[in-house]
């Protein structure tokens, strides 16, 4: 069973809850959940409605399902974070570095290929060794 973290003011959760369930069992998970047990990951989706502006990371980060899903990945459970959800991950302290702007200043959408490796369960099964994804971002990670 994936979780899938809904905020207010979100619209992608749906759509990350309709794509979980394309592989195995998925359930959202209300951002005043504390309760993540039976859970074998956890998705962060994006899509807040008040933009990338106000970081919506700093504000979901306060969350009290977000408390849970750092208890649930320091026990090693895998979470995703797409999107404002990446965003939501590094505010929260889940990934190293910060957003800033990239240095055009401009939005960026590429296609990239990704690695996974060392996924376990459902989704592991699910994804191959590479696999292309299309990224689109105004912003640019740093370490």
């Amino acid at each position: 069973m994936i979780g899938v973290v809904q905020f207010p003011g979100s619209c992608d959760e749906r759509d990350a809850l309709a794509a979980v369930q394309r592989i195995g069992d998925g359930r959202l998970v209300w951002h005043e959940e504390t309760d993540l047990s039976g859970l074998d990951g956890v998705v962060v989706p994006g899509g807040f409605s008040y933009g990338d502006y106000l970081r919506a990371g700093a504000i979901a980060r306060f969350s009290p399902a977000m408390e849970a899903v750092a208890r649930f990945a320091g026990e090693g459970g895998p979470v995703l974070g797409i999107c404002n959800g990446f965003q939501v991950l590094c505010e929260a302290g889940l990934l190293p570095g910060a957003l800033l702007p990239n240095s055009g200043l401009r939005f960026i959408c590429r296609q990239v290929e990704l690695v996974t490796e060392g996924f376990k369960g459902a989704v592991g099964r699910a994804l191959t060794a590479l696999f292309r994804a299309l990224v689109g971002t105004p912003q640019a990670a740093a370490a």
